[in-house]
C-alpha cells in the first residue's frame, strides 16, 4: 500500500474515532439533561431511549398517511377526496377502475337517484348567473355555483393568494378575502372579490378599532370588489375570533390590518356592536349604503332561536333590511389555529344546520330574497350536489382549493412550516409554489367540479345543477337503509312564535 493510501486511510480512522467520540460526549450530555430534568417522566426513567418516543411520534403522522390509512379513513379529507382534488387540479384523468372504495352503506352517505330518461347533452344548460342584492345600487350577478372560501392573507402565502385570484377569475367565480383586509394579493389576478369584515374589523376599522365609513367607501370604490360580508362566527371555531400567530404578522400584514408587527393577531369572540337582530340588521343597513354594494353575513349555526328573532325582525321592517345572502359554515369547517374543543364539538353540522336555515326562510317568507352559501368541507362533487339539492344557491370551499394549490394537509397551517408554501411566509418554502402554474389549476379543479356536479345533475334527469331537488337523493340512515332526502328533510319549519301562538 502506498503512502497516499496510508495517509487517506489514516485519515478516515482518526474522522472515525472523533465522530465516536462526539458522539459518546453528545449522548453522555443528553443522558445527564434527562437524567437531571423533571418535565418530562419518560426522558427521566429511560435517558436518551425516551427521546425517540417523540421522534415516533412525529414520524407517525407521515407513516399513517402514506402508508398505513385505507384510502377511505383519514380525517379531515381522506386520501380518496385529496386524490380527487389533486387529479382535477391537474387536468389528469379521473375515472376510477374495478369498483368504489366508498361504503355506500355506511350512515350519512348521500346516494342520488338516477332517472332511465338522463339528461342529454344537448339539453344540458349551464347554471345562469344569480342575482345578489336586488335593494342595492350596485346588485352583484354571481356567476359559478362554486367559489372560493374566506381565506387572509397572513393565513396565506403571498404566492398561494396570487394564484388564488388569478385562477378564479379564469374560472369565472367570487374569491373571499377572509377577515385579514384587502391585500394587492387579492386584486392581481383581476377576479371578483367577496370583502369579509371580521369582528376585528381589519381593513375597514379606524384607530380605534372601529368601523369606518371612509375605509369602508375606499374598499368599495374598488370594482372588483362585488359583495361584503359580516363574519358572526366560523365553522372551526364558533364564538372565537381569528387567530394568526405573531410569527407571521409582517410588516406588510401588519399595515394592511392595522395591527402591530410579530403580536398574535387575535379579534374578538363577537362584534362587539353587535349584541341584537336590530344591531345586526343597523350594520347591514349601513354597510349597505355606505358601500352601495350587496352585503351578508356568515355563521356557524347553534342555537337557532335567535334566527327566529332575526327574521321576524326583517318582517317587521320589511324584507329590504334582509342580509342580501347568508353563508351558512357547517361546524366540520376548517381554520389555520382553533381550539381543540371548539373544533371538535362546537356547531351543527352543514348536513343539519344547512336544510334548516333554508327551511326557516321559506317558513319566514324569505327564501326568494335572501340567496344561501353553503360552506363546510365541500370539496369533492357529490358535496356540492348534495349542498344544492338540500336548498344552496352557491357554495365555497377553502380546502378544496388549498388541495388544487398543492396542499398535502401536513397540519402545519398554525405553524410557519407549511411545506407546500400555502400556509407559510418562509420565502424558502414558498419558493416551491409558482402561482403561474398553480392559478392554472385552481381553475381545472373548478372546471372539473363544475362538470361532474354537473353529471350528478344529468343523471337524475335534472338539465344543471340547480335543478337538484331534495328528492333526488336519498341519505343511508343508522338502519343501513336510505331515505329519500325529502323525508328527512320535510320542510315544515314552523317559528317558534307561531307555537307559542
Amino acid at each position: 500500500m502506498d503512502q497516499f493510501a496510508v495517509f487517506v486511510l489514516d485519515i478516515l480512522v482518526i474522522g472515525f474515532l472523533m465522530l465516536l467520540i462526539a458522539g459518546i460526549v453528545w449522548v453522555g450530555a443528553m443522558y445527564y439533561v434527562d437524567k437531571h430534568q423533571t418535565k418530562h417522566t419518560i426522558r427521566r426513567n429511560f435517558p436518551v431511549l425516551g427521546r425517540f418516543r417523540y421522534f415516533f411520534e412525529h414520524l407517525g403522522e407521515f407513516f399513517r398517511q402514506y402508508f398505513f390509512a385505507m384510502d377511505r379513513e383519514e380525517l379531515p379529507f381522506n386520501r380518496a377526496q385529496r386524490s380527487w382534488a389533486y387529479r382535477a387540479a391537474k387536468n389528469v384523468d379521473n375515472t376510477v377502475a374495478f369498483g368504489s372504495s366508498r361504503d355506500i352503506h355506511k350512515p350519512g352517505a348521500v346516494i342520488f337517484l338516477n332517472t332511465p330518461y338522463p339528461t342529454l347533452k344537448e339539453d344540458a344548460v349551464e347554471s345562469p348567473p344569480l342575482q345578489v342584492g336586488p335593494y342595492c345600487d350596485k346588485p352583484f350577478h354571481a356567476k359559478s355555483i362554486v367559489n372560493i372560501s374566506g381565506m387572509s392573507f397572513g393565513a396565506l402565502s403571498r404566492p398561494a393568494v396570487e394564484a388564488l385570484s388569478t385562477g378564479a377569475q379564469m374560472a369565472g367565480c367570487w374569491m373571499n378575502t377572509g377577515e385579514g383586509g384587502l391585500s394587492p394579493y387579492h386584486l392581481s389576478g383581476g377576479c371578483d372579490i367577496v370583502f369579509q369584515i371580521g369582528t376585528a374589523k381589519y381593513g375597514v376599522r379606524d384607530e380605534h378599532g372601529q368601523l369606518s365609513d371612509e375605509k369602508l367607501r375606499k374598499v368599495a370604490a374598488v370594482e372588483q370588489v362585488r359583495m361584503f360580508e359580516i363574519k358572526l362566527s366560523q365553522g372551526a371555531k364558533p364564538g372565537k375570533g381569528g387567530i394568526l400567530p405573531g410569527e407571521k404578522v409582517t410588516p406588510e400584514i401588519a399595515e394592511i390590518r392595522g395591527i402591530r408587527v410579530g403580536e398574535d393577531s387575535i379579534s374578538p369572540n363577537r362584534h362587539p356592536d353587535i349584541n341584537s337582530p336590530a344591531n345586526l340588521l343597523d350594520m347591514i343597513d349601513r354597510v349597505r349604503r355606505v358601500t352601495g354594494k350587496p352585503v351578508g353575513i356568515k355563521f356557524v349555526l347553534g342555537s337557532h332561536a335567535w334566527l327566529d328573532e332575526l327574521f321576524t325582525e326583517i318582517n317587521h321592517r320589511g324584507e329590504e333590511a334582509a342580509p342580501d345572502f347568508i353563508t351558512v359554515d357547517g361546524a366540520e369547517g376548517g381554520t389555520g389555529a382553533a381550539p381543540m374543543p371548539l373544533m371538535d364539538s362546537v356547531g351543527l353540522s352543514l348536513k343539519e344546520s344547512l336544510p334548516l336555515l333554508v327551511d326557516m326562510l321559506k317558513a319566514f317568507g324569505l327564501r326568494e330574497r335572501v340567496r344561501v352559501i353553503a360552506s363546510g368541507k365541500l370539496v369533492n362533487p357529490t358535496d356540492v350536489a348534495w349542498a344544492i339539492a338540500i336548498g344552496a344557491d352557491f357554495t365555497v370551499t377553502a380546502r378544496g382549493f388549498m388541495f388544487a394549490l398543492g396542499c398535502i394537509q401536513a397540519l402545519q397551517c398554525n405553524k410557519n412550516t407549511c411545506p407546500s408554501g400555502v400556509t407559510t411566509h418562509d420565502p424558502d418554502l414558498q419558493e416551491g409554489l409558482n402561482p403561474q402554474d398553480k392559478s392554472v389549476r385552481v381553475a381545472s379543479y373548478h372546471q372539473h367540479l363544475i362538470t361532474e356536479v354537473g353529471i350528478i345533475a344529468h343523471s337524475c334527469g335534472a338539465r344543471e345543477p340547480r335543478e337538484l331537488r331534495r328528492h333526488h337523493g336519498q341519505m343511508v340512515t343508522a338502519s343501513g337503509l336510505s331515505e329519500n332526502l325529502a323525508a328527512l328533510y320535510p320542510g315544515n319549519y314552523i317559528p317558534l312564535r307561531e307555537k307559542v301562538d
